[in-house]
């Protein structure tokens, strides 16, 4: 089976790597740590890839990119996803409010917020869970109220990552109600400075600035705020989340530690227990597994065709590699030599276990992946 994507990327990600070894200090666990100094590394790295077209490599260059394919940002996400992200929050406005805002946003709203994105200067958080609309997002109850020419948005979003640092915010608010549920959803792309929004940080395993609730008081936002056509809301929701689920290349940090772990062990590789080293075995095929799904996806977008099937099937998939190989690594780590090169190695795999706690719930979790996968199975056959 071939991986390969040809000359042209694998020199792609000789540059990403140098760029990663000549830019990030030693002991970079990525930007949302407990040290400030990691956020204020992660958006200096983002400035370089942006001046380098590398921070949007398949936008037009009009728009801060260069105008590659899909298959180069792969390969970005992919290194990045490896090391620990170092574009911080910036993944979540690369991967798919650039490119929604790209399909769905006026030439007004592509030009105030595409180029920030582009250069790396602007965070966004997304505002679609609530406490009692999670994987259920159609049941959100955030609503949006019609005020003269604009609206008054009121209620509550939780788990929202990155709030307390981000400008923008893409809100999902209930605008009317239909027959059903995901009828008279509204995007609404809401500064976060506007008046009577407030973020509460919720702590978590993964540290601080990854979770908060935020609530919305009577915020008011105009018509230009509104992404697409009122009422649409679902719809671009669901490219949305497609977009955002293979953005998340978590397959390529759980291979890098998995190859990792016999070069660091050493001798004591060979002394592991056999049903250890299978596990281990096992987790690299669904690696690749992993990434072959992903690529399925990426093909999907790149032809116009993006299927949340193929993104539910992807995201079964990454997210129980993700906790599966967490387990494995840890075990091994137990068995990492007492160097520098091993301390680090029994670090970066406790790093990957605390966040893989939380990826078959992110994002939508697994179950409601898998009610999707069989819908669609069944209504194929």
């Amino acid at each position: 089976m071939d991986f390969g994507m040809g000359r042209a990327a694998e020199a792609l990600r000789s540059e990403l790597r140098q760029l990663v070894t000549d830019h990030l200090p030693a002991g970079f666990l990525g930007a949302f740590t407990d040290d400030p100094d990691d956020l204020a590394t992660a958006q200096r790295f983002c400035g370089v890839l942006a001046d380098r077209g590398l921070l949007c490599p398949a936008w037009p260059s009009e728009l801060g990119g260069r105008g590659a394919s899909v298959w180069e940002q792969t390969v970005v996400r992919e290194e990045m996803w490896a090391h620990h992200e170092p574009r911080g929050a910036q993944y979540m406005g690369v991967n798919w409010v650039g490119p929604t805002i790209m399909r769905h946003g006026t030439p007004a709203q592509q030009g105030e917020h595409l180029p920030p994105i582009a250069s790396g200067e602007v965070i966004w958080c997304q505002g679609f869970s609530e406490p009692d609309a999670g994987s259920d997002l159609a049941s959100l109850r955030m609503e949006a109220r019609a005020d003269g020419d604009g609206w008054r948005l009121r209620g509550q979003k939780i788990w929202t990552s990155y709030a307390t640092m981000a400008q923008w915010c893409f809100l999902l608010a209930r605008t009317s109600r239909g027959e059903k549920r995901q009828q008279g959803l509204t995007v609404f792309l809401t500064p976060m400075t506007t008046t009577g929004i407030e973020v509460r940080p919720i702590r978590s395993l993964m540290g601080p600035h990854h979770l908060n609730e935020v609530f919305f008081d009577d915020v008011r936002v105009g018509p230009e705020n509104v992404l697409g056509e009122v009422g649409d809301g679902w719809r671009i929701v669901q490219e949305v989340l497609a977009f955002e689920r293979v953005g998340i290349a978590r397959y390529a940090r759980c291979e890098r530690l998995l190859q990792e772990a016999p070069l660091v062990l050493g001798p004591a590789w060979d002394a592991l227990p056999a049903d250890l080293q299978a596990r281990w075995a096992r987790m690299l095929v669904h690696c690749r597994r992993a990434r072959l799904l992903a690529y399925q996806v990426v093909s999907g977008q790149d032809s116009g065709r993006v299927k949340p099937v193929d993104s539910a099937a992807y995201r079964i998939a990454v997210t129980r590699l993700d906790q599966e190989s967490a387990e494995v690594l840890r075990e091994i780590s137990a068995s990492a030599p007492a160097t520098d090169e091993g301390r680090w190695f029994a670090v970066e795999v406790e790093d990957h276990w605390r966040y893989s706690q939380a990826s078959t719930v992110a994002s939508g979790s697994v179950e409601i992946q898998r009610v999707l996968l069989a819908r669609a199975l069944l209504a194929a056959s």
